[in-house]
């Protein structure tokens, strides 16, 4: 959907420097190489080079115009979502991603869009309607360019359905009904760990946290005002590059001025990270936050090396003790690529069981719900191959004895940064006592160990002298 009110301003703001977007053809083209999802083998410069790491979902894009900035885009479960927002400023020199509120609308309005396309991306007779739906929607959520509602989901999919626009001049735009009955709160914490562990003296291991608060507040009034408070226990690492929800009515700027791209030192916010806001009707993130905690929650060590006609396996993970030995599941998948199916495998496990999947290219080794006693657990065993067909799986980063192993997990009621909301510190400004329900949750997101013996993927690698 295009905004010609919004490309105006675009070009009022910008000037001379104006990029002006291309044609959804060219845009689409351009933006899939920038992705690297066509031409992925060709190596560009500008795009490929390892001094560039784009620490964010925000791109340049090259078009005969010149660099379009800044284009928002992801790729997630076969789709991408994509917006360009407007920078209300000079583009010459870049503004710090931070100072630009269009990126945090635009991204709470592709999450919106996500949300309720992706429930249905499995049956495409299914998508293809909410595909279909999705332009009325998007009248109703952003009809001049600024989002208004970025619950798609609540939206409704006909015009004829469309609901008179409230008369009360105070309920703001994104509070498309009100709620009547007793007032409650429902606030869920959950951060994911990504983590790359090579187990090799000459490259470090990455690590990093995510955490999103989606909270969903039942309360009646036109625009009642909530104020939520994350607390951190003592010495704990600070949250970092935060993004607030556009129902947030203020902050303080030194929260939103927290990064993770500099060095933490004494003058690094921390807290306290309060929240004052207008809630929208329906379930929404308040905010999302980053921090950099001092260890990963499970450090695994793989080796995988071949002996003649078989591969001999032994992975060893080991538990932090400051993690809660709680898990509602955890496991660890040993894929094999690029092989024939499995057909020989002797193994001894010291917690837990190993079984094989069904396609038996793959090795799923169930720890369960607790770590021993120790909280370490290992896995050796020898694993030989059939005759390798078209239906078993291919990687061409996998290749030879570079191998992973993958961790899935979640535990409940934690989080590795420590963060907690204090349900006495919800403040709701309605008359009867409100009830407060908080909770909070780890899950692993691309959570990979590395084969030690042989050459890995490299996020990082310090320069040697």
């Amino acid at each position: 959907r295009r905004y010609p009110t919004v490309e105006l301003r675009a070009e009022t703001f910008n000037g001379s420097t104006h990029v002006p977007i291309p044609s959804d053809s060219a845009f689409l083209k351009a933006l899939l190489f920038e992705l690297r999802l066509v031409d992925d083998h060709v190596f560009v410069e500008h795009r490929d080079t390892c001094t560039r790491i784009n620490h964010s979902s925000v791109y340049s894009v090259s078009t005969a115009a010149g660099e379009l900035w800044p284009v928002l885009a992801f790729h997630k479960s076969g789709l991408i979502y994509a917006c360009v927002p407007l920078v209300e400023g000079t583009l010459e020199p870049r503004p710090p991603l931070l100072t630009v509120y269009g990126l945090s609308q635009g991204l709470a309005l592709l999450l919106g869009i996500m949300d309720y396309i992706s429930p249905s991306r499995k049956n495409e007779a299914e998508m293809n309607t909410k595909i279909g739906q999705l332009q009325n929607r998007l009248i109703q959520a952003c009809p001049l360019g600024t989002p208004l509602n970025t619950n798609i989901r609540s939206l409704n999919s006909s015009f004829e359905d469309i609901q008179e626009m409230p008369v009360d001049k105070d309920q703001p735009a994104w509070r498309s009904s009100t709620y009547k009955g007793k007032p409650q709160v429902n606030v869920c914490i959950t951060e994911k760990v990504k983590c790359m562990q090579y187990d090799q003296r000459d490259v470090v291991d990455t690590w990093q946290v995510y955490g999103a608060v989606n909270c969903k507040c039942d309360i009646e009034g036109s625009a009642p005002n909530v104020t939520l408070s994350l607390n951190l226990p003592m010495n704990a690492p600070p949250l970092q590059d935060i993004v607030v929800h556009h129902c947030v009515t203020s902050v303080d700027p030194a929260m939103l001025m927290s990064t993770s791209i500099e060095p933490l030192h004494d003058s690094v916010y921390n807290g306290p990270y309060k929240f004052p806001f207008i809630p929208p009707s329906d379930s929404f993130n308040l905010c999302y936050y980053t921090s950099q905690v001092p260890v990963p929650p499970i450090l695994g060590c793989y080796q995988l090396v071949e002996d003649g006609s078989q591969i001999k396996i032994t992975v060893n993970l080991k538990l932090h003790e400051s993690i809660k030995n709680s898990f509602e599941y955890c496991e660890a998948r040993i894929p094999f690529f690029n092989r024939g199916p499995i057909a020989q495998l002797e193994h001894k496990v010291s917690h837990g069981q190993l079984d094989l999947s069904r396609e038996k290219s793959l090795l799923v080794w169930v720890i369960g719900q607790k770590f021993p006693k120790s909280l370490e657990v290992s896995l050796t065993g020898t694993v030989s191959f059939g005759t390798a067909g078209k239906e078993h799986p291919t990687d061409y980063v996998c290749t030879g004895n570079t191998a992973y192993v993958k961790l899935y997990f979640r535990i409940p009621d934690f989080t590795l940064t420590g963060c907690y909301v204090d349900q006495h510190s919800v403040q709701i400004f309605v008359p009867g006592k409100p009830k407060i329900t908080a909770s909070r949750e780890l899950i692993s997101s691309d959570y990979y160990i590395w084969n030690s013996k042989a050459p890995a993927p490299m996020v990082y690698k310090p320069l040697l002298d």
